[in-house]
């Protein structure tokens, strides 16, 4: 085996999930606290990715467009819960699918009015398109970045989540947000910042896959399922389960497609394994899901009580 071919692999399934859990964290804390299933998530991811590399390449600054995105899908966050997803708490699950999945042909079909249906690019820094050396490799330092924002990300969730008053607030009302609302806590306005929140974390996901790849409409969709199957691997409202079920997805989707392969040429011919060899490594993260549902349904890392 090339060690190092497997290292800079573990690397890229490193990165490709701490982009999932910049995803997954704001998506599981919606569904966990407020039971509501946001399809429009993904969307959310576009326009940040839209708003940012506008700015990025209006400012020449990768800096402003990340702030820009942030704040951009901030706001439509707070807008978009308010306007619509706010009276739906109390709807079925299928209300919820429907209204959020006719959010997405809006945003799909605005972003085409606004942008055009061809695909815009991301441009890094010079300073940021370098490489660096890991493993006795060279790996780009954008990648690399990408993980320490991510786990920097983690780190903030972790404190206030579990060391702030808001993050009681949160716990709690994922556990019975019916008591808190007894209690006097205002959960119409804990879950608009807990959705806005969710939002802007979209829309950083989507700035920093920007530069990776090309930035177009309908791009959230794919993404969108990938990060329900974090969701269920990891466990619904927690983001310790978000945070290592995004880096397990990760692992088997970007190792899977290098090594199944290869390993399939040492069964059959190359001819049937190039045919066979992506198409069984894109339904393994599927096969996982299905795993984990069937031997613990709650997910790897289901949210502690108490």
């Amino acid at each position: 085996m090339n060690w190092s071919l497997f290292a800079v692999q573990v690397l890229n399934s490193v990165q490709l999930g701490a982009l999932l859990f910049l995803l997954s964290a704001g998506l599981t804390l919606v569904f966990g606290i407020m039971s509501f299933l946001n399809l429009a998530h993904g969307s959310l991811y576009m326009t940040g990715a839209y708003v940012g590399a506008v700015a990025t390449a209006r400012s020449g600054s990768f800096l402003v467009g990340v702030a820009l995105a942030l704040l951009f899908n901030l706001v439509l966050g707070l807008l978009i819960e308010r306007a619509f997803l706010g009276k739906l708490y109390r709807c079925s699950h299928l209300d919820q699918v429907l209204c959020t999945f006719g959010l997405i042909l809006i945003f799909n079909e605005i972003v085409r009015i606004i942008w055009g249906p061809s695909p815009m690019f991301v441009e890094l820094p010079e300073a940021l398109g370098a490489t660096i050396r890991l493993f006795g490799q060279n790996y780009p330092l954008y990648r690399f970045l990408i993980i320490v924002a991510a786990l920097a990300v983690a780190a903030g969730l972790y404190v206030l989540i579990n060391r702030t008053r808001l993050g009681m607030l949160i716990r709690a009302g994922a556990f019975n947000a019916e008591m808190i609302s007894v209690l006097g806590v205002n959960m119409r306005l804990l879950n608009t910042a807990v959705f806005a929140g969710g939002a802007a974390l979209a829309g950083l996901a989507g700035i920093l896959m920007g530069p990776l790849t090309a930035v177009q409409p309908g791009m959230g969709e794919p993404v969108l399922i990938l990060t329900l199957v974090v969701i269920i691997v990891g466990g619904v409202g927690s983001i310790r389960g978000a945070l290592y079920g995004a880096l397990i997805v990760g692992v088997v989707d970007t190792v899977g497609r290098v090594y199944m392969q290869i390993g399939l040429r040492e069964v059959f011919d190359r001819p049937i394994a190039q045919a066979v060899g992506p198409a069984l490594a894109s339904m393994l993260i599927y096969i996982l899901m299905a795993i984990v549902l069937a031997v613990k349904p709650e997910g790897l890392f289901p949210v502690k009580h108490g």
